[in-house]
């Protein structure tokens, strides 16, 4: 219905519906439906500026307030109805439930909200809250439910004094008997010409994940209201164990119907698949946005219906990310926002946000730091919204294959006036980084070479700030830690920027290869499952010190010098045929490898291990490389991050993308171009 309204038309439009878990899994459960009460931690400010104070009560706030209440499967009836049991108060002051006001008043156009609850259950009540940006909390409204029948309550609420950030949210108490709420939403007026929502095309890529995929795939489709947002649904088929082979995917790909594409093309990385999807978004013309998501996750359909409804209301054209929880530990969020810190020229979150939070040992409303808005830099493209009018304005992915692609973007387009805002609400599960090892495999090099080729763009330094420096000292970290396979991918990175922007698409799908090829000669990356595999130590030094043990930073300086002048040394004779230690992954730190001459380590994920030895020859060799190549970067910045900047319209333009998709546009379009002459 359009109403007007000061001389202005304005339409109501739902911002964001009651959801729960669609197969009632009770790990999540936490993060739509809390059962607990809200114990807030302290205020800084009683804290004072006291670091030992600081430390103790950062630790404090990540104490668990749970008291081991949950709530029963059974509650839930339906996506979209939960039962209250009688005596019985639940908040809705939850991750997917609450509302987050701070986001809607910075962002978008829309002022106020009206919140709707639909309950029946005589003898039950709404009680309505909101939360301020330093997280205490005050009770704004409520309303009493007097019959059995269906009774749905309003409640007008504005969003003038979110500037900073907070929340809204709802609790509901059932009377002596159970309470059911039929249904929720978060609604505002908006201007008409605001009135129609969006469409997505969903942009998956995928690598030899088929079930995974599928199973995604029927996520998507089988939910009716999401099904009227989508433009398309691309998967980017990179991998020789096909989606459509999946048993999960006959039942997917009846629900999308037309809506689904699969596009078959050569492995050219998370970047290669994204750009592919990006460009025919763009090509097609229809759809309003693209969303980037990977094929490992599980997701949150409401979530993307939400990101297109922020987005279609945002002040400008805005990228619209959502958060990542572990597929482990589904109540487990990794982080609530991502910055790029410009001096070092690397991503991290910001100060006031806590990694690896646990909701389901202390909620939303006892967390202080989660009602503060968080402004982010990029969203990573496991489930990240881009406007195509950003697209068109500043182009698609660089080929970087993989790493980089999403955080460079992100900086790009905020540099262009198109900000990134990472919405509360909408998100899906995921491994989590914690649990890979991508720093020290083949995946080292696009870390390096990637991250340098983004900062040669970026970088406001003349020099690039602290960033080769930095990479000097962690590739003189890697060298004392015996890592030459990790070493010798980095030093073929920086070559590979030395070179200049024009071979990035040429080696986006033949660069792979080369480097698996460099590592195959290094016993470092020579990974082997059976733990029989290797020799059982034995050394004739005492073992010194505690590798499980962290020392302090005075205590890793002194290991930094005396572990690289150790290099110059000979090796102990025994280590050539025996490891003189065994290290799980978690104490295999450089400052412990620095004093070994060889051992076995495993990888982060557990499957397999590896063989260290010492070599002194290959590591004044490549010391030697490090030190004129990182001289070198330092000394060409100026004029290498010219060339970059140079060539980024150019690198990025669907028209150079497309000579890139050539082989498989060509492909896609023969049987329609001979089906067209047949006829």
């Amino acid at each position: 219905m359009t109403v007007t309204t000061k001389g202005e038309a304005t339409v109501r439009r739902v911002l964001q519906r009651f959801v729960l878990p669609a197969d009632r899994d009770v790990d999540v459960i936490p993060l739509y439906v809390d059962t607990e009460p809200a114990v807030l931690d302290a205020d800084r400010d009683s804290i004072g500026g006291n670091k030992s104070a600081k430390e103790v009560n950062k630790a404090a706030a990540r104490q668990a307030t749970s008291t081991g209440t949950s709530l029963r499967p059974d509650a839930i009836l339906d996506r979209h109805r939960l039962r209250v049991e009688g005596g019985q108060s639940l908040s809705l002051g939850t991750y997917f439930n609450g509302f987050p006001a701070g986001y809607w008043r910075r962002w978008t156009v829309v002022t106020s909200v009206t919140l709707s609850v639909t309950l029946s259950g005589a003898g039950s009540t709404v009680t309505v809250y909101r939360s301020m940006a330093n997280g205490r909390s005050q009770r704004v409204d409520a309303a009493h439910i007097s019959s059995d029948e269906r009774t749905t309550v309003e409640f007008d609420l504005t969003l003038v004094p979110f500037q900073d950030g907070g929340w809204y949210w709802y609790d509901v108490t059932a009377g002596d008997h159970d309470a059911v709420i039929e249904e929720a939403s978060w609604s505002a007026d908006v201007p008409a010409d605001r009135a129609e929502h969006g469409t997505v095309t969903v942009a998956i890529t995928t690598m030899n994940r088929p079930d995974f995929c599928a199973k995604l795939l029927g996520q998507i489709g089988a939910d009716p209201t999401l099904r009227e947002y989508l433009d398309e649904v691309l998967v980017m088929e990179q991998g020789t164990q096909k989606v459509v082979d999946s048993p999960d995917f006959a039942k997917a790909e009846g629900d999308l119907g037309s809506t689904l594409r699969i596009l078959e093309q050569g492995n050219l990385g998370g970047s290669g698949g994204y750009a592919r999807g990006q460009l025919e978004t763009v090509r097609k013309g229809t759809a309003t946005y693209v969303m980037c998501m990977d094929d490992d996750v599980v997701c949150e359909p409401e979530g993307i219906i939400r990101a297109v409804t922020f987005g279609d209301l945002a002040r400008r054209p805005t990228i619209v990310g959502g958060h990542m929880f572990s597929l482990y530990a589904k109540s487990r969020l990794h982080s609530y926002g991502e910055v790029v810190d410009r001096h070092r020229f690397w991503w991290g979150s910001p100060k006031t946000v806590q990694a690896d939070w646990d909701f389901s040992a202390r909620n939303l409303r006892s967390t202080r730091w989660l009602h503060r808005r968080i402004d982010v830099d990029y969203n990573g493209w496991f489930m990240c919204l881009i406007p195509t009018v950003v697209l068109r304005e500043i182009g698609l992915s660089l080929p970087l294959f993989i790493k980089w692609d999403d955080s460079e973007y992100g900086v790009r387009a905020q540099a262009a006036g198109f900000p990134t805002v990472t919405m509360p609400g909408s998100a899906v599960w995921h491994i989590p980084w914690t649990d890979k090892n991508d720093a020290l495999d083949w995946q080292s090099y696009f870390h390096q070479r990637n991250r340098f080729v983004a900062a040669l763009l970026h970088s406001p330094f003349k020099h690039g700030g602290g960033l080769v420096r930095e990479s000097f000292s962690h590739q003189v970290k890697h060298l004392v830690s015996m890592q030459y396979s990790t070493a010798e991918l980095r030093l073929k990175a920086l070559e590979d920027v030395l070179a200049g922007p024009e071979q990035l698409h040429p080696d986006l799908g033949t660069k792979l290869g080369e480097i698996r090829e460099i590592r195959s000669g290094y016993t470092d990356s020579d990974l082997k499952a059976d733990p029989e595999a290797f020799p059982q130590p034995r050394r004739d030094t005492p073992v010194r010190g505690d590798s499980s043990e962290i020392p302090s930073k005075r205590r890793q300086l002194v290991s930094a010098a005396v572990g690289t002048l150790r290099q110059f040394r000979p090796v102990r004779p025994l280590s050539r045929d025996f490891p003189e230690e065994v290290l799980p992954a978690m104490d295999a730190r450089w400052y412990r490898l620095a004093t070994l001459d060889a051992a076995v380590v495993s990888m982060p994920d557990g499957t397999s291990a590896a063989l260290y030895r010492r070599d002194p020859a290959q590591f004044r060799a490549m010391l030697k490389r490090s030190v004129e190549i990182h001289e070198r970067l330092y000394r060409e910045w100026p004029e290498l991050a010219e060339r970059y900047r140079s060539a980024l319209g150019e690198v990025t333009s669907p028209e150079t993308w497309e000579r890139t998709f050539a082989p498989w546009l060509e492909a896609a379009e023969e049987p329609e171009q001979s089906g067209e002459s047949d006829g």
